[in-house]
């Protein structure tokens, strides 16, 4: 089975805010069992968490090996303070600001960094992003920083900026919506992982939350520039941001192979990724 390259341990699938008040005043122990438990009945033992602002991913890492998971977690994603990310994590304003949360996510042994670099999908309006990115100097310098303290960098980013965060090193990128069929050549060329993440728009189309020719649309382009990444050799990777509304744990996984499936790329090619992908998120592996 192939491990979950993505995902949000202390979210549900259902509503994010009963998800969050759950651990809002601690952590949810038996909550966390129960998810570790499903991801071992289905035979998962690779989870690599995007982070949470509550330290749940870091309590699953601690009971993970209980049940045969190998759990990888940034402790927390970084965002710029005033754009979206504050639901994953902690907010930068200066780079300093930016260095400092490093050097804490080191000391809570974070096994690498998670950045934000863009904002998510609107999902009711094609094209839209929910904020403007990072602009293309800080994109370069916090990864630079984050790279120097031997961490990996793990990049949440959709449109433009997804150029940015790859031709300043970032490590792998998550989501990757919006993108023109030039930058798989450039996924290529740089090495990066990418997580295509298709389960957390495709689980949307048979909804009635939002337009469906709305998220139809969005997952068919975004199949056809994995088809182009498969193409060139990207190093694609099976994640599918598990928590996130309508991808349950341990289903998220099952639905995001069976979306490569259907567009002929193997669970053999994404588990050898897999495999380099565990090798280079764990600090040092830089």
């Amino acid at each position: 089975m192939l491990g979950e390259c993505h995902g949000h341990i202390f979210m549900d699938g259902r509503n994010y805010r009963q998800a969050a008040a759950l651990y809002k005043n601690g952590i949810c122990t038996e909550d966390l069992r129960a998810k570790l438990k499903a991801y071992h009945d289905a035979g998962v033992q690779f989870f690599r968490d995007g982070g949470d602002p509550y330290g749940a991913s870091l309590a699953a890492r601690r009971i993970a090996p209980e049940y045969g998971i190998d759990y990888r977690t940034p402790a927390f994603a970084i965002h710029r303070k005033g754009l979206y990310g504050g639901i994953v994590g902690r907010a930068f304003e200066t780079v300093a600001d930016f260095r400092a949360l490093v050097q804490e996510a080191a000391e809570q042994k974070a096994d690498f960094i998670k950045i934000m670099v863009s904002g998510i999908m609107d999902f009711n309006f094609y094209g839209k992003l929910s904020c403007p990115p990072l602009d293309r100097e800080t994109i370069f310098e916090i990864i630079h920083i984050a790279h120097g303290e031997g961490f990996a960098v793990m990049a949440h980013a959709n449109g433009e900026a997804v150029r940015d965060a790859l031709e300043a090193g970032a490590d792998s990128i998550e989501h990757g919506n919006y993108l023109p069929e030039s930058c798989a050549q450039l996924f290529a060329q740089t090495g990066a992982f990418f997580c295509p993440t298709f389960s957390a728009v495709a689980n949307l189309i048979p909804d009635s939350r939002f337009p469906r020719e709305v998220t139809a649309r969005i997952h068919s382009e975004h199949q056809a520039f994995v088809m182009q990444c498969a193409r060139q050799g990207v190093r694609l990777v099976c994640g599918s941001d598990a928590g996130a509304y309508l991808v349950p744990h341990a289903q998220g996984i099952q639905d995001e192979a069976g979306y490569f499936a259907q567009l002929g790329i193997s669970n053999v090619s994404l588990a050898q990724n897999e495999s380099l992908l565990a090798v280079r998120f764990c600090r040092g592996g830089v």
